[in-house]
């Protein structure tokens, strides 16, 4: 009765073609997935990570934690990274909490070009500084309110009151510690995330532990199913169930199949020069695949190949115990599009 413990909460993740939701129990390293459900969106209810149709997001919401089984009426949630302004900042290690909080307000005008009412801005203390213990790393996060309130009418649509409200990058960097685990890779590397989605791939790039780069570029499993809707004259819907059932002709493979493998490669490859093009950085130690793309067949060897840089495909729900609500064969096919729901859903344990 006078615990202080946080609400139980569902991970949300919003996507561009669908919500993501999952709920895990335990703590200390040894989670179970007590509830898990991936709903589809209406065609370009979400284009490109923004929320276009609120009540059709809404639906899919109400309809996911339905299916899911889940009673929690809390959620985390994030917006995407472009969205979301983010600046390390250096501040006096001796500030007060209510000192620190009133500096801020004043630095952030520094870095927002925004008028300071209409953005949601939040900040964590990183550190010291290396070198200076008499001054602290400041992470400065800041989006505009619109693109927070945006989310969070959909998730009260779908019967959710979100709790906490993140960012895509950092979501996926709370679940890599998973991931780091089950792949035995020392999380103090430079590693480099790729997710691979429906409509967008992000990098993000992590440096002992800590997000140092995130980029977002347009390219995804749609255009796949573009083409596989081309070439042999089928409907998204029919497109999307025979790339994942099959059922296509003998040549989609050689024809479709390996073209966009190759596009993919070249956009991992792409997506690291622009990293090491704009930071100190020549090199990361471990290519990490994320997302829905991550699960073609192949890709995983073709990046290793390509970059001669070991690569592994994500899964955070590996080493995790499933209730037997769950349907185990869906959420393994799943599991490497669920970096951002892990991540959100182990927010509920801090």
């Amino acid at each position: 009765m006078f615990s202080n413990k946080l609400p139980t909460m569902v991970g949300l993740d919003i996507s561009s073609t669908a919500v993501k939701l999952l709920q895990l129990s335990g703590g200390s390293g040894r989670y179970r997935i007590e509830h898990y459900a991936v709903e589809p969106l209406p065609v370009n209810a979400v284009n490109e990570k923004n929320i276009v149709e609120v009540e059709a997001v809404g639906d899919a919401i109400d309809r996911a934690v339905k299916r899911s089984g889940t009673n929690a009426k809390h959620c985390s949630l994030a917006v995407a990274g472009s969205a979301v302004i983010t600046k390390i900042i250096n501040m006096p290690a001796d500030m007060s909490d209510v000192d620190l909080e009133s500096q801020i307000q004043i630095e952030a005008n520094q870095y927002i070009p925004y008028p300071l009412d209409e953005v949601s801005l939040d900040f964590e203390v990183v550190g010291k500084v290396p070198g200076n213990e008499d001054l602290m790393q400041i992470l400065l996060a800041a989006s505009r309110t619109e693109n927070v309130d945006v989310r969070v009418a959909a998730a009260e649509l779908g019967g959710l009151t979100p709790k906490i409200v993140d960012v895509e990058a950092f979501a996926m960097e709370n679940a890599f510690v998973l991931v780091a685990q089950q792949l035995e890779i020392d999380p103090s590397a430079r590693i480099a995330i790729i997710d691979v989605g429906a409509t967008m791939t992000t990098l993000i790039v992590l440096n002992d532990g800590r997000t140092i780069y995130t980029r977002e570029q347009v390219f995804g499993g749609k255009q796949l199913t573009d083409e596989v809707m081309r070439r042999y004259g089928l409907s998204y819907e029919e497109a999307g169930l025979a790339k994942r059932q099959g059922g296509l002709p003998e040549s989609y493979e050689q024809e479709v199949l390996e073209p966009f493998k190759e596009a993919m490669v070249q956009q991992v490859s792409r997506s690291l020069q622009f990293f090491f093009s704009s930071s100190e950085y020549d090199s990361v130690e471990h290519v990490v695949l994320a997302g829905g793309c991550s699960s073609i067949p192949g890709v995983e060897s073709m990046v290793e190949q390509h970059l001669g840089i070991p690569c592994s495909i994500a899964n955070p729900v590996a080493n995790m115990s499933i209730a037997s609500r769950v349907r185990a064969q869906a959420l393994n096919a799943d599991a490497p599009s669920l970096m951002i729901a892990c991540g959100l859903a182990l927010r509920g344990f801090e």
